[in-house]
């Protein structure tokens, strides 16, 4: 008996492992649709958020790595903040900034939000952030829950990139 419920069981896990292979997409792209075996949402982290010290309380800009640990793609589409009623999505491509209505988080993948490239701009700001203070936003997705953040104020010349040890 002990034989027979060892081969049921083998043959239980082949069915599965077969409909679970079968379940899966006939092209080679990665799926980014959300209507994954469970209906997951996908699951995004944020680290590493930090605003340079403004120069003024017209503008500034934001900066920040979004992990995405799903196999479920998803989308940036909007930042919203106590400090500024206008937030954007801004690329720079070509050494250009421009705003963009959103942007792409890979499955299994993140988006990294950096000096010199991606990033989020508030624009007209309510006051001006000194060094030290913590400015609250809400990132925005197509697919996942709002996920608030704490982005820290700092010098003006800090640089993410020699301090990534977090």
């Amino acid at each position: 008996m002990n034989h027979r419920t060892t081969r049921t069981l083998a043959a239980a896990l082949s069915l599965t492992a077969a409909l679970a292979i079968s379940g899966c997409s006939s092209d080679s792209s990665d799926s980014s649709d959300s209507s994954g075996a469970d209906g997951a949402k996908p699951e995004l982290t944020v680290s590493g958020a930090f605003m340079p010290e403004p120069v003024n309380a017209e503008m500034a800009g934001a900066f920040m790595v979004i992990k995405n640990g799903s196999k479920t793609a998803d989308k940036l589409t909007g930042v919203t903040s106590p400090l500024s009623d206008d937030l954007q999505i801004h690329e720079t491509k070509n050494q250009k900034m421009q705003q963009v209505q959103s942007m792409d988080v890979p499955a299994n993948g993140e988006l990294k939000l950096t000096r010199g490239g991606n990033h989020v701009m508030f624009m007209g700001l309510k006051s001006k952030p000194a060094v030290g203070d913590k400015i609250t936003v809400e990132l925005r997705f197509e697919k996942a829950d709002p996920v608030k953040v704490e982005v820290d104020v700092k010098e003006r010349t800090y640089n993410a990139q020699n301090s990534n040890a977090h």
